[in-house]
């Protein structure tokens, strides 16, 4: 008795750790994993295409060409059960979250798997977003499709980046 007890504890304390206590196993965890295992990822020719790009555009209803960066985070969520955020345009995608942060006032602290946006006069409105992986004071981590070293909006793939606080004009949220 005291035998088959003793396997029922280790049985619940095994289950129990495995199933309830990896931090990893968080919604924000996953959408992280997932686009982390995109950096790397580089168009084709250099034109909006390739079979991942075209993959992203394709999750928005888009066709090779166009730019990605919104499809690619609409694609991330949606392979992680996410379906709330799905837009080809950074505009769209902003007004599907809840903002967190917007012109240096913040709501709440953005956080792993949160989405940043980035304003552009000549065009006056957002058009550029990506993943904030980190956010301290001075900088934010990100992980952006359609960019390139420098940090372009009309990049030729998903790379990690580090980026002045002070470019991020919004960040929405949308994990609950």
């Amino acid at each position: 008795m005291a035998k088959n007890l003793l396997i029922v504890v280790c049985v619940l304390y095994h289950f129990g750790i495995t199933c309830f206590a990896q931090p990893g196993n968080t919604v924000r965890a996953k959408v992280q994993h997932t686009y982390y295992s995109q950096v790397g990822i580089r168009e084709k020719t250099g034109h909006n295409d390739g079979v991942e790009v075209e993959r992203y555009l394709s999750y928005v209803w888009l066709k090779k060409g166009n730019p990605w960066c919104a499809a690619f985070v609409s694609w991330t969520f949606g392979q992680n059960g996410i379906k709330k955020a799905r837009s080809g345009g950074c505009v769209q995608l902003m007004e599907q979250g809840r903002t967190i942060y917007k012109s240096g006032k913040q709501t709440l602290e953005p956080q792993q798997a949160d989405v940043f946006f980035i304003w552009f006069s000549n065009l006056k409105r957002v058009a550029h977003t990506g993943f904030v992986d980190k956010w301290s004071d001075t900088w934010v981590t990100t992980v952006e499709g359609n960019t390139n070293e420098a940090g372009s909006r009309e990049g030729d793939g998903v790379y990690k980046k580090k980026r002045l606080r002070r470019q991020i004009y919004a960040v929405c949220s949308y994990i609950n």
